[in-house]
C-alpha cells in the first residue's frame, strides 16, 4: 500500500472521528447539559398554541448547612378556557364547575358568553387534582391545557427582597422581573421562548463558532442567595409582631454577617404574599431598606464615638462637663431629657445617649476631620447591594460651614441614609474597621452547566482594628449596664448594641414633628469576632417614645434565636 493510500485512510479516519466527537459532544449538550430545556420544548407540543409555556431561572435560599431551598421557581399545572360558541348553558356549566374553580359566577358567565370568541381563559393556575375534576365534568366548550407560571414556595418570606415578575409592556410583552432580585438579576433569570435550531447539520456548518454548544442561552440560569430560609421566616414574624404591637407604618430589619456582607435575611412589613398579590398597594412592593432614606437618630452616635477615638481626639476616659444643653449658631442642642449630668466620661455619653456628649466629640476633633470620617463611611453613597433602585443618602449638611449641622449629624439628625447604608457603616465598628459590600447572591448557575461564584471585595479601612475593639468594648458595656438596666444582657455571650430615637422631619411646615419618631436598634455578636449584626427600625410607633421600649425585645429574641440556631459558642 502506497504512502498516499495510507495518508488518505488516516485522513478519512480522522474526519470520521472528528464528526463522531462533534456528534457525541452535541448529544451530551442536548441530553445532559440542556436536557431540561428540550424536555420543556417537548412538553409544549401538548399545549395549545395561544402562547408558549413559561420558563425562567430559579432563585434559591441557602440553609445554614448549605442545602438549597427554592425561593422562586416555575410550577407546572393547567389552565381552564372556554369556547363561548360551544357553551349552550353557561349557568349550568358554572354550577358543574363551581366546586373546582375560584372564579365568581357573574364573571364566569360574562366570559362564557363573549361574542365572536372561540377561546377565553377562565383560570390559569390549577393543580393536577382540580384540573382532573374539570376534565371529568366533560362539559362541551370547556377545555383544559397544560400551563406553567412563576411560583414562590415561601409565599411572603423575604417577599420584598425576592420581588416578582410581571408583564414588561414592551413589544413582546414578556414576563420580566419587576422588583427585588427578580428585577436585579432579570438578565440572568429571563429565558426566551425562542426555539433553538433543530437542523443539526445546518447549525454546524452555518455557524462554526458555536457548532457544539448553543449560545442562545449564554449567561442565562439560576441564582443562589445567602438568605437562610428559617432565619428569614423568623425575622418576618418578629417584624410583623412588632409592627402590630405598636401600630407602626413600617417596620424593617436586616440580619447580616458583618465580616463578609452576606445577608441572611432582609425584609420589611407590611409585606405581601408573592403568590397572591391582588389588592396589595404598589408601595408595599418597594423595598424601603434600600430605597428609602431616614434620619436614624442615636445609633449614629456609635459612629461619632468611633471617629473621635480613631482621630485621637478622645479616649474612653475623656471627660467633659454636661450642662444638658449646648448653644451653637443661635440654636440650642439639648439632651433627650433636657437634663445635665455634670462631669461625665465617654462611656457615660454612649450609655446615656447624650446629644451634648457627641457634639463635644465633634468640637474636639474638628468639623473637617468629622466630615472626613463620615465621608469615608459613605453614608451618602450607594452600598452596591444587589437589589434595584438603591437610593443615595442625604448628607449635604456635612458641607455646611455652620457648627450646628455637624453637631446634629453627630447624633443622627439632619442627615439621612438608607437602612442598608447605615448597616454597612455599623458593621465597620465590629469587623476591624473596614467597609463591606452587602449582598444577597453568592452564585450564578448557568444553563450550560457552568457556574460563577460571585465575589465582593472589601472596601475602605475606615477605623483601625484597635478602634474597632475599643468601640465594641464600650457598646458591650451599654448592653451589660445601661440597656434596661443591664437586665437583658446574656451571661455567656457578649453583645455590642445601641438604640436610636429620631424625630421625623415635617416636610410641610419645616422642623420636626413633636409626636412622630423613628426607632432604630443595632447590635452585633459575639462582640469581638461578630458573626451576626442585627439592624431593626420601626417608623411612627404609637404610644411609645423611645426605641428601648419598642425594639429591645425583638432584638433580644432574634439574638437568642440566632445563638441557639447556629450553636454560637459562649465567649465569656
Amino acid at each position: 500500500m502506497g504512502k498516499m493510500a495510507v495518508f488518505r485512510i488516516r485522513l478519512i479516519t480522522s474526519i470520521i472521528l472528528l464528526i463522531g466527537l462533534i456528534l457525541v459532544s452535541r448529544l451530551y449538550y442536548i441530553q445532559v447539559v440542556n436536557g431540561a430545556y428540550y424536555t420543556d420544548r417537548a412538553e409544549r407540543q401538548y399545549v395549545h398554541t395561544a402562547s408558549d409555556l413559561y420558563s425562567r431561572g430559579s432563585i434559591y435560599f441557602t440553609t445554614k448547612s448549605g442545602e438549597r431551598v427554592s425561593a422562586a421557581t416555575v410550577k407546572a399545572g393547567s389552565l381552564v378556557a372556554v369556547n363561548p360558541e360551544l357553551i349552550t348553558d353557561p349557568a349550568a356549566a358554572y354550577d358543574a364547575l363551581s366546586a373546582t374553580l375560584t372564579i365568581d359566577r357573574d364573571l364566569f358567565i360574562l366570559r362564557a358568553t363573549l361574542p365572536n370568541r372561540t377561546y377565553v381563559e377562565i383560570e390559569d393556575r390549577l393543580d393536577t387534582e382540580r384540573a382532573a375534576s374539570v376534565v371529568a365534568a366533560d362539559i362541551p366548550g370547556v377545555m383544559v391545557y397544560r400551563n406553567q407560571w412563576r411560583y414562590y414556595p415561601g409565599d411572603s418570606v423575604s417577599a420584598r427582597s425576592i420581588g416578582f415578575v410581571g408583564y414588561s409592556g414592551d413589544q413582546d410583552n414578556s414576563l420580566r422581573g419587576r422588583y427585588g432580585l427578580e428585577r436585579y438579576y432579570d438578565d440572568v433569570l429571563f429565558q426566551s421562548n425562542e426555539t433553538p435550531s433543530v437542523n443539526f447539520f445546518a447549525e454546524i456548518f452555518s455557524n462554526l463558532g458555536s457548532f457544539v454548544f448553543d449560545t442562545s442561552t449564554a449567561n442565562r440560569g439560576s441564582i443562589v442567595t445567602t438568605i437562610e430560609p428559617t432565619v428569614a421566616r423568623i425575622l418576618d414574624q418578629t417584624l410583623q409582631k412588632t409592627n402590630d404591637t405598636y401600630g407602626s407604618s413600617v417596620t424593617g430589619g436586616i440580619i447580616i454577617n458583618p465580616q463578609t456582607g452576606e445577608i441572611y435575611a432582609l425584609n420589611a412589613v407590611p409585606t405581601f404574599d408573592n403568590n397572591n398579590r391582588s389588592g396589595v398597594p404598589i408601595d408595599q412592593f418597594r423595598n424601603p431598606l434600600v430605597e428609602n432614606v431616614y434620619e436614624m437618630g442615636s445609633i449614629v452616635k456609635a459612629l461619632t464615638l468611633a471617629a473621635g477615638l480613631d482621630a485621637g481626639a478622645i479616649t474612653p476616659s475623656s471627660t467633659y462637663y454636661d450642662e444638658g444643653f449646648l448653644n451653637l449658631n443661635t440654636f440650642t442642642i439639648r439632651n433627650f431629657d433636657g437634663k445635665g449630668r455634670g462631669t461625665v466620661d465617654m462611656q457615660a455619653v454612649i450609655n446615656q445617649s447624650l446629644n451634648t456628649g457627641v457634639s463635644h466629640i465633634v468640637q474636639k476633633m474638628g468639623k473637617d476631620s468629622f466630615r472626613d470620617y463620615f465621608s469615608a463611611l459613605r453614608l451618602g453613597s450607594e452600598t452596591g447591594i444587589d437589589l434595584p433602585n438603591e437610593a443615595p443618602g442625604l448628607v449635604g449638611n456635612l458641607q455646611s460651614p455652620r457648627d450646628v449641622e455637624y453637631a446634629t449629624a453627630s447624633f443622627g439628625q439632619g442627615i439621612a441614609m438608607t437602612p442598608i447604608a447605615i448597616t454597612r457603616a455599623l458593621a465597620a465598628l465590629g469587623n476591624g474597621g473596614h467597609l463591606i459590600t452587602p449582598h444577597l447572591v453568592s452564585r450564578i448557575e448557568y444553563i450550560d452547566g457552568t457556574h460563577k461564584d460571585v465575589t465582593y471585595p472589601d472596601g475602605t479601612q475606615v477605623f483601625t482594628e484597635e478602634t474597632s475593639e475599643t468601640v465594641s468594648r464600650m457598646l458591650v458595656n451599654v448592653v451589660d449596664d445601661a440597656l434596661r438596666g443591664g437586665t437583658v444582657a446574656l451571661p455567656d455571650h457578649t453583645i455590642a448594641a445601641k438604640t436610636g430615637t429620631a424625630q421625623i422631619a415635617d416636610p410641610v411646615n419645616g422642623g420636626y414633628y413633636d409626636d412622630r419618631y423613628l426607632h432604630s436598634f443595632f447590635g452585633y455578636f459575639p462582640a469581638y469576632e461578630p458573626q451576626f449584626l442585627v439592624f431593626l427600625y420601626t417608623v411612627e410607633p404609637q404610644g411609645v417614645q423611645y426605641a428601648s421600649e419598642t425594639l429591645t425585645e425583638p432584638f433580644m429574641d432574634l439574638t437568642k434565636f440566632l445563638i441557639n440556631y447556629y450553636n454560637v459558642p459562649p465567649d465569656r
